[in-house]
């Protein structure tokens, strides 16, 4: 009996810890957490739904917060309503500018390269230091230039 009370108070904990997550100052990184997410233009599901979104991982930046909701805005500038419970605090990253950018096995210019990204990849963003980041993009893992990355610095 003690080990299911503690299981659930554990499994509540971290439901807890992931809505005070999303309960943080004004602009924050987010990354969508759902595999379909109904951007609304007000918030509340009485709102008429103006973009679906598809992709999991994709970083938004959170710029205001209303009961449960979130105002956000994706890589494109669209802004928008969607449920806070489908973001998630993790920090994501999506690849832009022109041509392919290149994951290093460290950071330089000389250094091995590892793999090539396109733009409008997106995929795991871990530190940045002097203008590189840690990137993985399923098991391909290197560091970017800061540049090439929307939803890296200062929100």
């Amino acid at each position: 009996m003690f080990t299911r009370l503690f299981i659930l108070f554990l499994l509540l904990a971290g439901i807890t810890a992931t809505a005070r997550a999303q309960e943080r100052e004004t602009p924050y990184w987010a990354t969508i957490r759902a595999s379909v997410l109904n951007m609304r233009v007000g918030p509340s599901a009485d709102y008429k739904i103006d973009w679906v979104y598809r992709r999991p991982g994709l970083p938004v930046k959170v710029v205001r917060l209303m009961e449960g909701w979130r105002l956000i805005e994706d890589p494109d500038g669209t802004r928008g309503w969607v449920v806070a419970r489908l973001l998630s605090p993790d920090r994501g990253a999506i690849v832009i500018g022109d041509g392919v950018a290149d994951l290093r096995a460290s950071d330089s210019e000389d250094a091995e390269l590892k793999w090539r990204v396109e733009p409008g990849v997106v995929g795991v963003l871990g530190d940045c230091d002097e203008g590189w980041c840690e990137f993985a993009v399923g098991e391909r893992y290197g560091l970017i230039r800061e540049t090439r990355l929307w939803g890296v610095g200062e929100p």
